[in-house]
Parts: C-alpha cells; sequence; structure tokens
C-alpha cells in the first residue's frame, strides 16, 4: 500500500509529467469552458465575408476581437479549437481505453490460462499486428459511414494487440510466484486469482501503453478526419479544421495551423507523461 503514494510523489516530481499534464489541463479546461466563454460561431451568413479570414489578434467590422483569427466562414478559430478540443480528446481518451480494456483481457487471459488458449491468442495478436494498421483503418472507416463512434471503435479494436502482448508476459511471470501459488493453495477461484492476485501487479505496462495510446489515437482520428474518413462536418475535429484550411494555406495559414498545433501538443504532452509514468513506476530517479 506504501507504493502508490511513492509513485505518485515521484511523478509530481517529474518535469515530464508537470509539463504533460499542464498542457493536456490546458486543453481539457479549453474544451470544457472555452464555447462556453467564447460563444459559438455566428449562424447569420449576412456578414460573412466581412469576417472571413480574419487575422489573428484582430478585429471583425462587427466588434469581436479574434485571438486566433476567422476561417473562411467567418468562425472564430479559438472557439472552433476548443469545441473540436471536445470531440478529439474525448475520441483518443476512449478509443485508449478501449484498446487498453480488449488488449488487457487478452493478454490476462492468454498468460493466466496457457496452452492451446495462450497459442490461439497469441496466433491472432500476430496476425492482428501483421496488418498495417493505417491501410486496415482507412478500410475500415471506408466500409461504414464516418463518425465519431465509428471513428471510436476502429482505433479501439486495432490498438489492442501491445497491449495484450506487455500483459500476457506480466501475467506470464507473476503466475508461479509465491503469493499466487498461496492464493491457490487457499482455493481461491482462477478468475478470482488473476483479478484480485495478478492483474493489480501486471498493470504496470498497460497504464504507459494507454497513455501513449491516447496520444496516438487524437492523430490517427486527426489523420482520418483529414482525409474525411473521420468526424464529418459541422462537428468540429481537429482532423477536420486541418483539412478545412488546407486551400488557404497562402493567405490564411492560421486556419490550418492552430489545430495542427493543439494536435502536436498534445501528442507531445502524453508521450511526456507515459515517460515519466515509466520513471515512476520503475523507481528510476525524477527528471527535476
Amino acid at each position: 500500500m506504501s507504493a502508490a503514494p511513492g509513485v505518485l510523489g515521484r511523478l509530481w516530481g517529474d518535469r515530464r509529467a508537470r509539463m504533460g499534464l499542464a498542457v493536456i489541463l490546458l486543453f481539457v479546461l479549453g474544451a470544457a469552458l472555452g464555447p462556453l466563454l467564447l460563444g459559438g460561431a455566428p449562424l447569420d451568413l449576412a456578414g460573412v465575408v466581412a469576417r472571413r479570414f480574419a487575422a489573428p489578434l484582430s478585429r471583425t467590422p462587427d466588434g469581436a476581437w479574434h485571438l486566433l483569427g476567422t476561417d473562411r466562414f467567418g468562425r472564430d478559430v479559438l472557439a472552433r479549437l476548443c469545441l473540436g478540443a471536445r470531440v478529439s480528446l474525448a475520441v483518443g481518451l476512449l478509443a485508449a481505453l478501449v484498446s487498453t480494456a480488449v488488449g488487457v483481457g487478452a493478454g490476462a487471459v492468454a498468460g493466466y490460462t496457457g496452452g492451446a488458449v495462450d497459442r490461439a491468442i497469441v496466433a491472432v495478436t500476430d496476425a492482428a499486428l501483421a496488418i498495417p494498421r493505417v491501410p486496415f483503418l482507412l478500410l475500415l472507416v471506408a466500409l461504414v459511414e464516418p463518425g465519431a463512434l465509428v471513428t471510436v471503435v476502429a482505433l479501439g479494436v486495432t490498438g489492442w494487440m501491445a497491449v495484450a502482448r506487455l500483459v500476457r508476459g506480466e501475467v506470464r511471470a507473476l503466475r508461479g510466484r509465491p503469493f499466487v501459488e498461496a492464493a491457490r493453495a487457499l482455493g481461491t477461484s482462477p478468475l478470482r486469482v488473476l483479478a484480485a492476485h495478478v492483474l493489480p501487479n501486471a498493470l504496470t505496462p498497460a497504464l504507459v501503453a494507454a497513455a501513449l495510446g491516447v496520444g496516438s489515437a487524437i492523430m490517427l482520428e486527426a489523420g482520418l478526419s483529414f482525409l474525411g474518413l473521420g468526424v464529418q462536418p459541422p462537428t468540429p475535429s481537429w482532423g477536420n479544421m486541418i483539412a478545412s484550411g488546407r486551400d488557404a494555406l497562402m493567405i490564411a495559414p492560421w486556419v490550418s495551423l492552430a489545430p495542427a498545433a493543439a494536435v502536436a501538443l498534445v501528442v507531445v504532452a502524453f508521450s511526456l507523461l507515459a515517460d515519466a509514468l515509466e520513471s515512476a513506476i520503475a523507481g528510476e530517479p525524477a527528471s527535476a
């Protein structure tokens, strides 16, 4: 019980974790409060021509000030960036949760059961790993109507294999430990032994992989939405915001650069958090 505070203390003492958490918290607050504070994009079309492609730090004829400028329809880029954060962060977190849950379940069953079940799960995992993820994602989402839910499921079911291999290795190393043997000797059911004694000690690599998986899922969602195969307009996501500004890069680069920078910052933040978490769990000195 004393290990958790130690891990949390080392994690908080790590500069990488503090930087990553600060960036993530900034975007979470922006997603939660930004649309309320900034207001929505104007729905009237009368002044679109006067408002469109306003430069950052400028005012439009209606008197509104735009920190990151406006897009081709006169919509505030910062307000849409905050709206897009809701979708992109939610898709990334849910996809990572799905892939982690599936990977932990498959890896735990394979590692603890062994035998034919283990060989079958390993064969399925290796076969899934042999399929290139991005082309398979493009094919998968092209076969059904694109949307946020489809993107979450597609990312989740194509990202569990690495987690399964990591958890399987940890479970195989733990299943012969004395405390597991003692639980079996007391007549504890295999499911309870796995859930109460083995899994809590085997989740270290899964936690690190989950943190990395969020950033990876956000980046993949942005790519799919950029190609028109992810979240569909008018619902904003960072990917379709980048796509909406690609035709105006020469005259209004901020329309695409703002969401692109958001994707890069969040992915780096989750990578820093994952690195710090791995170091904290391993007991390595914090990067102050």
